[in-house]
């Protein structure tokens, strides 16, 4: 499927969490292949492009601090970057998560209130298939080296495997918590993470550098 491949419609509800996994497992693909990251029109589509990307730079961040030959430097940076990109991915999944919930209040037509919820909202499962999308790349990258030898290559293949079923059981459980949102047997709450390190106010290694 090529970069300029429109993508399918977001309004079928039903078959929704399948559709943003197959969204990121292409976009996992040509992202790898090619630096252009062309922009969804659909909102939905763009936060959860945008979300992937954050996963999909993390991803390779974490890689660059690992190396055996970074310098105390190298990974001060990466660490900030790193830092930078764990924020913006949160955000995004609040966001998510808001997209959500207005989608639900507006579609669905049960009084949900006084109905179970979920401790894992739609815009984490999302996250969650975001990096389950990395792995199952990267592993089966790995089933595939040709610098590897043989046991090093089925013992990845295996692991392919796992991963691409635990991304299709994630997959059926989120479209089963939004088909209960939907319905009302379950209602949406939205969580906050309120992450404190990079905020100046909370974090007192910075607010408490200013006083020196």
């Amino acid at each position: 499927m090529g970069l300029t491949q429109p993508l399918p419609p977001e309004a079928n509800i039903d078959k929704l969490a399948a559709t943003l996994a197959k969204w990121q497992h292409r976009w996992t693909g040509e992202w790898h292949q090619s630096a252009e990251r062309p922009r969804p029109a659909a909102p939905l589509a763009r936060v959860v492009q945008e979300q992937h990307i954050r996963n999909f730079d993390l991803w390779h961040e974490e890689d660059k601090a690992r190396a055996p030959n970074a310098d105390d430097r190298t990974i001060a940076e990466v660490k900030r970057r790193i830092d930078k990109l764990n924020q913006s991915r949160n955000d995004l999944i609040e966001q998510l998560d808001d997209y959500f919930f207005r989608m639900i209040v507006q579609r669905s037509s049960p009084d949900a209130s006084g109905k179970p919820w979920n401790s894992e909202t739609p815009g984490s499962c999302i996250d969650r298939l975001s990096i389950l999308s990395l792995k199952v790349f990267h592993m089966n990258e790995q089933a595939e080296r040709a610098d590897a030898d043989e046991a090093h290559r089925e013992r990845c293949r295996v692991r392919a495997g796992v991963l691409t079923q635990q991304r299709e059981d994630l997959a059926t459980a989120m479209q089963q918590l939004l088909d209960d949102l939907m319905a009302g047997r379950k209602q949406m709450k939205l969580y906050r993470q309120f992450k404190m390190y990079n905020d100046p106010s909370l974090n007192p290694e910075i607010y408490g550098a200013k006083k020196t």
